[in-house]
């Protein structure tokens, strides 16, 4: 079965058309767009206007959002019996001139191009759609890796009982994990002697509400995000997401939790460092004092 697509014209009744920059950086694979100013010639041809856009961009060079340019723009067919154009766009880093964005895309172009609306649906992207994922986030979720990122995929394209159910089956698979990188930055700052062991107690909970529970002393301060315990979130998040009544609401709370989850991470990285740094330090001062010392004796 064939994609069905409304003309321009009927999806700019229904929203304002948006430009073409915007339908690559912000449009999720799946929606239908009409868009302006989209076309142009090439030697005679028409294709898509395209831009330079902003995209992010995760080689070791970049890792961060940069300019993209786009390859040659492939030929539009005009004639009724060629609706609607299947294409692919490429898009390269023009930073580092190594990373690679692939569109997939379906283009409606009109009777009259001179218009400049074009109907478009963004079928796929490679790297896919969304916000990079840290790193860390990768490894915290470790053998669940495949569930988040089905799970980032669900998010970006709105599913939001779907999203949920897959970070659900994360957090709870990955209870152990998360709860060791917090035992990792106790032991470093000095956690004490009780919190310690109620955090290997919880570890050893089935569920992750249970856990959740067994840990009365506060997580150390370093790991609250907004003065807020991150499992105490995770479960809030859980917790009302198993009653939620709508797909909207389960978006949100799926949204939630994949924030929530980077920024405890990110906290427990910066913990470590700030520890590690502090340790340099205070062990180059006491080396120092101490071959102050020896000279003082020596004299």
């Amino acid at each position: 079965m064939g994609i069905v697509m409304t003309s321009a014209t009927e999806a700019s009744k229904e929203e304002p058309a948006i430009s073409l920059k915007e339908f690559f950086e912000d449009v999720p694979p799946a929606a239908q767009k009409s868009v302006k100013e989209a076309f142009a010639y090439s030697n005679g041809d028409l294709v898509l206007a395209l831009p330079q856009i902003m995209l992010h961009c995760s080689s070791d060079i970049c890792s961060g959002r940069r300019l993209f340019h786009h390859t040659k723009a492939p030929t539009l067919y005009i004639s009724p019996q060629r609706q609607p154009n299947d294409v692919y766009i490429y898009y390269f880093c023009k930073n580092c001139g190594g990373s690679r964005k692939t569109f997939a895309l379906t283009v409606r172009v009109p009777e009259e191009p001179s218009t400049g609306l074009a109907s478009l649906m963004k079928l796929a992207e490679h790297p896919p759609f969304g916000p990079p994922t840290p790193a860390r986030v990768a490894t915290l979720v470790g053998s669940d890796r495949d569930l988040y990122f089905k799970g980032l995929r669900a998010e970006n394209q709105g599913l939001g009982i779907a999203a949920f159910a897959y970070y659900r089956r994360v957090v709870e698979d990955r209870k152990g994990a998360i709860i060791d990188e917090i035992i990792r930055v106790a032991e470093k700052v000095g956690g004490t002697p009780e919190l310690l062991a109620e955090l290997a107690a919880a570890r050893k909970e089935t569920q992750f509400s249970a856990a959740v529970d067994t840990v009365k002393i506060g997580i150390p301060p370093a790991l609250l995000i907004n003065g807020h315990n991150p499992l105490t979130l995770l479960h809030s998040a859980l917790s009302e997401g198993l009653h939620a009544d709508s797909d909207a609401v389960c978006l949100e709370l799926a949204t939630s939790i994949r924030v929530v989850l980077a920024s405890f991470v990110e906290r427990v990285q910066s913990a470590l460092s700030d520890e590690k740094e502090l340790s340099n330090a205070v062990s180059r001062l006491l080396q120092k004092n101490s071959s102050k010392q020896k000279n003082a004796g020596s004299s």
